[in-house]
């Protein structure tokens, strides 16, 4: 496993971190989760991301118990904040009085005193900025976080926050978006903007959903079992790479990885690790080998060519507007 950097702080991540999006808590049992962690560790992951949202709260509790016994200083925790965890009105969104019990519940949740990274899951157009940066400053300074980062929002958005955690001197150090060889809306102002500020890139869905591993096949129904076919939500995330155009330009993939020496899953991963303002690529897994497979990913240099090719296999189905990053108009 190799480290890099959490943009221009001196926190070092896993360039590899494990995420449980959809899986823990929902998409596969407590046992099989624990095993994909520890998988991970094994293999040398030592970053972990999560989110109070997931799974209705429960995949935090699953990654706590899948993490226990782990001594805290050797794995980083990242949580999230925004999206409804309850029914009432003031239970999403990121003003003051959601953020400050949004952290309590996550650190209850995850029984630790502290999280490594608290992020703003979108951007909350219904609460000044002002009030959600000194929140999140607030809770740093309580020690209940020891950085902060966003999630999904726009290059304006973090150029104003970066400018706020400056003045209230809070390390903001991340942003997490989408990105893969299909999605690549950040390239053009996000990253940009990002660099700037000292961000650096936490990616999810660097596999396309599993639509880069080429299992999903044009003109044939999705396997049995596969995201698409999971009607807890991975199943409408997925569905936009779903057409026979993409996956006709994604079958071309197979080659060029089996060039490579790599699955199409590894060149996928290795390929976001490309880019220099990504600090972690975030896999997700229901099966241990699943783990294994995309962690070896990790130190593989892409050469010019392979690069090339890839554009060349790709480039008429790749999305790239950046218009497409975006947060709700109105709290969910």
């Amino acid at each position: 496993m190799e480290f890099r950097t959490l943009g221009r702080s001196g926190l070092y991540i896993s360039e590899i971190a494990y995420g449980n999006w959809i899986t823990h808590g929902s998409q596969v049992e407590q046992d099989a989760a624990i095993a994909c962690v520890r998988t991970a560790l094994d293999a040398g992951v030592t970053t972990f991301d999560t989110a109070d949202v997931y799974a209705g709260t429960r995949a935090e509790t699953v990654l706590a118990a899948a993490l226990e016994g782990v001594r805290r200083a050797d794995y980083e925790l990242f949580t999230k904040v925004y999206f409804p965890v309850g029914r009432g009105r003031n239970a999403r969104g990121l003003s003051r009085k959601h953020i400050f019990e949004g952290i309590d519940g996550s650190l209850r949740r995850l029984k630790t005193d502290y999280v490594d990274l608290y992020q703003a899951h979108r951007y909350d157009y219904e609460t000044p900025l002002e009030e959600t940066m000194l929140a999140f400053a607030d809770v740093v300074r309580a020690g209940k976080a020891l950085y902060i980062g966003v999630s999904e929002w726009r290059a304006e958005e973090i150029a104003r926050a970066a400018d706020l955690a400056r003045e209230l001197r809070v390390p903001l150090v991340s942003n997490q978006p989408q990105y893969s060889m299909l999605w690549r809306v950040i390239e053009t102002e996000v990253i940009p903007a990002s660099v700037e500020a000292g961000l650096g890139q936490i990616v999810f869905s660097p596999i396309a959903q599993g639509v880069l591993t080429g299992k999903y096949k044009p003109g044939q129904p999705a396997p049995a079992g596969s995201r698409a076919t999971d009607e807890k939500g991975g199943a409408d995330f997925v569905k936009r790479f779903l057409r026979d155009d993409v996956l006709t330009r994604v079958q071309q993939l197979a080659p060029l990885a089996d060039q490579a020496g790599l699955t199409p899953a590894q060149l996928a991963v290795a390929w976001v690790l490309q880019n220099p303002n990504v600090s972690a690529a975030i896999i997700g897994a229901s099966r241990p080998e699943q783990v294994t497979e995309n962690v070896a990913a990790s130190g593989v240099r892409l050469d010019a060519d392979l690069l090339k090719a890839i554009d060349d296999a790709l480039d008429p189905v790749v999305e790239r507007d950046p218009g497409l990053t975006r947060s709700p108009r109105t709290r969910p």
